[in-house]
Formats: C-alpha cells, structure tokens, sequence
C-alpha cells in the first residue's frame, strides 16, 4: 500500500514538475502595503540612513487584453488585465509609501480608446500631487503618446522616434480569391458598410474611402496633434508646428531633444539620477513592477489532489456588487473560443449565461457590458441584446477601442452608453454571402453535382454563386434583418433619452462608422468615459451608497489553464497559429479571414470592416 502511493505521488510530481517553473517568487518586500507597520529603528550607534524616497515602476507594453482576471484553480492569477494595469497606476496616488511613479514604455499596441484610458489613470496620479516619468525605449507613436501624458519624457540617445503621422490600411483579397478559383458572392447593406469589401474589392469605394477619411482626420486632429500641443506645453507648440513637426518625422533621439518633443535622453538605470534630482532626494528606491500580483508557490502534492478532485469552492461575499461581463473579440454563435490567429471569439451561449449568472445573483445591483469587438454574427449578436434587455437589473455599456456593428448591437439594449474619443463604433448595417468554390474544385480535380427539390435550395452552398432569384431572396433576408437593427437600435436611443427620429438614426446607420468623439456629438453614444466612469454610474443606478467602492464581479468566469487546453480542440492549429505569426505582418494580413471562416456557418452578420489596421 506504502510502495503504491509513493508511485502516484512520484508520478503527480513528474507530470507537473514543468509547472513549478511557472510560479513566481513571493512578493517582495517593495509590494508593501502603505498601512503595514514602519520597520524598526536602527540602533543609535548606527549611521542614520540616507533620507530615501520610493518610485513606483510599471511597465506599460502589448495589446493589454480587455478580459475578465484569469484565476486558474491550479495556479492561481494568470497575466494581467488591462483593468489591472490601470488599478495598478492609480494606486500610487493613494499609496502613502511611494512618492513617485515610472512608466516603462516599450511596445504599446492598443487603440486610442485604450490608451486614452491609460493617459486617464496618468493624469489621476498627477492630480494627486505625484510626478509621472516615462522612459521610452522604442518610440512607436502610441508610446510616445502615452508618454505624453507623464511629467517626464525620457528616451535612450540609440533610440528613435516614429513620428510620422497617421495611416489607415485595409487589405483586398479579391485577387488572391481569383487566383484560387473562388469566387466571393456578398451582399451588404447601404453604401456605407464595408466589411465585404475586401473581398469583391481590390480598392476602396467612394463612400467608405470618405467616412475612413473623415474618421482619420477626426484621429489626427486630436488623438495626435492635439496631444502633442497638450503634453508639451513648455514648448508652446501650436497645431501648425505640431504638423510641421510629423512631416519632419521618423527623428533620431537626438533630433527629438533638439526639436523640444522630449525632455532628456538617458539609459533607464542612470535616468533614476535624474529622477532623483528632481525629487530633491538624497536616494530614491525603485520598487519593481509595483503591485504586480503574484502567482503563490505551487503546493505540488496539492495540485495533484486538484487535479484528481477539482478546485475548492470560493465563497463570495454578501456586499453590493457590480458585475463587469466582458464581450471581446468577435460574436459567434455557439461557446466562446479562442483563434488559431490570437485573441476570442465572444460565444453568444457564454455570454447569455454570464448574463444570466449576474441577473440570478442577489448581491448583483447592476451590469456594466465592457465592449471590444468588431461585431459577428448578426443572430448572437440579437441573442445577447435580447438577454441584456430583459435584465431587470440597470445595464450601462462601456466601449473600449471597438466596439462597431454587432458590437454596437450588444450595446444598445444598455441605459447608458459609454465611449472613450477614440473608440470606433456604429458600423449599424449588415453585410451576408458565401465563397463559391467551384473554380477552386476544379483546380485540384474535385467534381461536385447536386439534386435538389425548390427553387433555392442552393442558396448557401458554397459550390457555386447566387443564382438571380436566390440573390432576391437573400437581399429580402438580410434587408429585414437591418431594420431590425435600425428599429432596436432607436429603440435603445429613445429609452436612453435622446429625441431621434428613425429617420435620422437612418443617416447615422447605413453602415456608417464613427469615432467615440464623433458619436456623442450625434447621439450614438452617450457620454465620453473610462470603464471606472461606467462602474461608477452603474453602481449609482443600482442604489449603491455613494463614495462607497462598489465590490466588482468580473464575467464571464475564465476557464483554467487545464481546461482551457483539454477543451479548446485546438491540436495542430496552434503549431499552425504559432508558425503564422512567426512571419512579420502575416497574422494581420489574414486575421478577419479566419472570422470569416468562423461566420460561414451563418447567413448574415453584423461585422465593422476586415483587418482595418490604425498606424
């Protein structure tokens, strides 16, 4: 019995031994809370200590993902949300044991909602009294934007800066698809909704070339130029020396000091001299990835009994709550997954029940939607409204960097609506069609032949394209499906308290897209806000107590790391995943087709533009 265990318990500590390396240390003494006890003096024999100040540093890099915290019943907190990187930097205002703060900037990939909000969570320390440095190590634009924020701007002298403006891309695969023999039979509502574009297409259209336009000048005005003449107000830069100044661009660290568009150029360990100085202290001390939280040391026998009987139970508490149900990527149809290509797909079944759990739960007092998704489907997408507007419970929307077609449909049903200036929303139109892969068949030898009984039987198969009647047919389809959203769409205006008519909120639609900015002027949206913002109104709409923090519950629940990998059926297509993205720009070129294919299955949809990369 003795020499049986002993196996099993030798064979659990073979089989997870690779996971003890994912386990980080305890937390360092620098993760200190502010209200812990003061160390003990020093004996008076001793030399006094040189007076000494604390630096909190973060580092700020990545796409940040919007999702709810990832707590693996195995290991413990997995990543970090982009929720949790703004507590993080807000936290210093309050932390009486750090007296400054340091951003690490290097690599940031978000939108400008996103980095809006970050520039937010800045400018909330700064109120408090605090100094913000930034150390730029690659200048991209969007780090050198949120560098803009701090009261330091500091680069290595090898680096450069990438300051040459804006550019939108959208790619065609209409040429590709003919060289393969399929042909793309799509149709899509209104002149403005151009998501099959590039697949009928090998350029833009009139009409989506000039709201792309529109939207672009709307970015470079303010989310560019404006930032610049705001962040750097020493040098009394107007908007015409700001342009002058991009058209000037890529500059070397050099040129940058010499044209006043950053303070300093130094290393980052030798950068803390100066930081030191002008804190007028005699030594400062860093404290490294300051309340970063920390994977517990992995009990290796407990991971065993977890693996053979599942997690404990976590009890929750009984206080007031506001649940945070995240709806990120994608809409289908169906569980929630993962790309081949990176990122989720938001599955309208997970999504239902998070809404669902959130109505059933007592201590729930009101929903905040958190939103970052181009649309879908155009069904999971009515699903999810249709689950949203039944709750009795007050729901406030909160937009991240996109939330555009289905993503805005999900919106709707909320009593308010919140969107950062550079979010990219609207897009209320519907696009539907199929690939038609006879050309392709032939090709590689494959012949098809049907039998069929009624007149559009093969309306969605993908041998061959839409015969007149079945593009009658489908138009009638798809048509009946875009007002439905136009008439949830006023619907939602109205409960909201905006007085528009449908013909007006027609001139808004149409497929047509806009920034957060431009939304709140026409009445899509209706405040300009972070996620906090949206918490808090939520809460206040809920009968939460006013300057009491509400407790937050975060949907849909993650799946563990087990789970997430015994479940998700991805076998070779990570390999395959992996190898694409491998290959500089490949990965963005194809993502949206993998969408498509995941989209296939379904008729319509509610889907903004492909691949629309902001640089």
């Amino acid at each position: 019995m003795f020499h049986r265990r002993s196996l099993l318990l030798a064979g659990a500590a073979a089989l997870l031994l690779p996971l003890v390396h994912l386990a980080d240390t305890p937390a360092s003494k620098a993760d200190t809370k502010a209200d812990d006890k003061p160390a003990a003096k020093k004996p008076a024999d001793k030399p006094a200590a040189k007076k000494a100040l604390s630096v909190a540093h973060i580092k700020l890099s990545g796409d940040m993902d919007e999702k709810a915290p990832s707590v693996d019943p195995l290991l413990g907190q997995l990543g970090e949300t982009f929720k949790g990187k703004i507590d993080r930097i807000k936290k210093v205002r309050t932390d009486s044991s750090v007296q400054a703060l340091l951003l690490e900037i290097n690599g940031v990939s978000v939108g400008f909602g996103k980095l809006n909000e970050i520039a937010q969570a800045i400018a909330y320390v700064r109120a408090g009294g605090k100094k913000v440095f930034a150390h730029v190590e690659s200048g991209s634009t969007k780090d050198y934007l949120l560098a803009l924020a701090c009261d330091d701007v500091c680069t290595p002298e090898a680096t450069w800066l990438m300051l040459t403006g804006l550019r939108l891309e959208a790619s065609f695969y209409k040429g590709l698809l003919e060289k393969l023999g399929i042909k793309a039979d799509f149709l899509q509502m209104k002149e403005f909704k151009g998501a099959a574009e590039p697949f009928i297409r090998d350029s833009l259209s009139d009409a989506n070339r000039k709201q792309l336009t529109a939207m672009l000048d709307d970015f470079y005005e303010n989310e560019l130029v404006d930032r610049i003449v705001k962040g750097r107000p020493r040098q009394k830069f107007t908007a015409d020396r700001v342009k002058e100044l991009i058209d000037g661009g890529p500059y070397s660290a050099r040129a940058a000091l010499s044209a006043g568009l950053v303070d300093r150029l130094d290393y980052f360990e030798t950068y803390q001299d100066t930081i030191k100085a002008q804190l007028k202290a005699e030594e400062i001390k860093l404290v490294k990835d300051y309340q970063k939280k920390t994977q517990e040391e992995i009990d290796i026998f407990g991971l065993y009994r977890k693996l053979l009987f599942g997690p404990s139970k976590g009890s929750s508490s009984k206080g007031p709550k506001v649940a945070v149900i995240y709806a990120t990527g994608p809409i289908m149809t169906g569980k929630s997954s993962f790309s081949i290509l990176g990122g989720e797909t938001v599955g309208s079944e997970t999504l239902v029940k998070a809404i669902q759990d959130a109505e059933k739960d007592d201590t729930v007092k009101a929903i905040v939607l958190r939103v970052d998704s181009p649309g879908g489907s155009a069904l999971a997408s009515d699903l999810i409204w249709h689950a949203l507007k039944k709750s009795k419970k007050p729901v406030i929307a909160s937009m991240s960097d996109v939330a555009a077609s289905g993503g805005y449909y999900i919106s709707m049903s909320a009593r308010k609506i919140y969107a950062e200036p550079g979010t990219i929303t609207g897009s209320i139109g519907v696009v539907g069609g199929k690939m038609a892969l006879r050309g392709l068949y032939d090709k590689v030898g494959i012949k098809t032949e049907s039998i069929t009984r009624g007149k559009h039987a093969g309306i969605l198969s993908t041998t061959d394209p839409w015969s007149t009647t079945e593009k009658h047919a489908f138009r009638s389809l798809m048509q009946d499906v875009y007002d439905q959203f136009v008439d949830k769409a006023l619907e939602g205006r109205i409960r909201a308290g905006k007085k528009m008519t449908r013909e007006q909120l027609d001139g808004l639609a149409g497929g047509r897209i806009w920034t957060g900015r431009q939304a709140k002027a026409n009445g899509l949206i209706d405040e300009l806000g972070t996620l906090e913002d949206a918490i808090a109104e939520a809460a206040r709409l809920g009968g939460i107590p006013r300057g009491k923090e509400p407790e937050l519950m975060f949907l849909p629940k993650p799946k563990g790391m087990l789970e997430a990998l015994l479940g998700s059926g991805l076998g070779a297509s990570v390999n395959l995943g992996a190898t694409i993205r491998q290959v500089p720009g490949l990965a963005e070129q194809l993502r949206g087709v993998d969408v498509l294919l995941g989209l296939q299955r379904e008729p319509v949809w509610a889907i903004g533009p492909f691949r629309l990369e902001l640089k």
